[in-house]
């Protein structure tokens, strides 16, 4: 079970950190490549369009982790009775 936590851990911060690392790119550039003037606005849709794109691996992270509570309650409940 240990290794599910610390997996669950390394893949949530990995994506936490990717997820900040390209919002500040696409807020720091000024031009994009298509050479088009990137106003406060754009940025923020940009922004806004990868976070939609991040929705789906933040839902999985949730399941993996109602799924790491589940399975370490049971195995606490286990050894406390025995």
């Amino acid at each position: 079970m240990r290794i599910s936590w610390t997996l669950w851990w390394l893949v949530s911060t990995l994506e936490f950190l990717s997820f900040i690392g390209m919002s500040i790119f696409l807020w720091l550039r000024e031009i994009d490549g298509s050479g088009a003037v990137q106003t406060t606005e754009i940025k923020l849709i940009n922004i806004g369009v990868l976070a939609l794109f991040y929705i789906i691996p933040f839902v999985i992270q949730l399941i993996w982790l109602v799924l790491n509570l589940i399975n370490s309650n049971k195995k606490s409940q286990n050894l406390a009775n025995h």
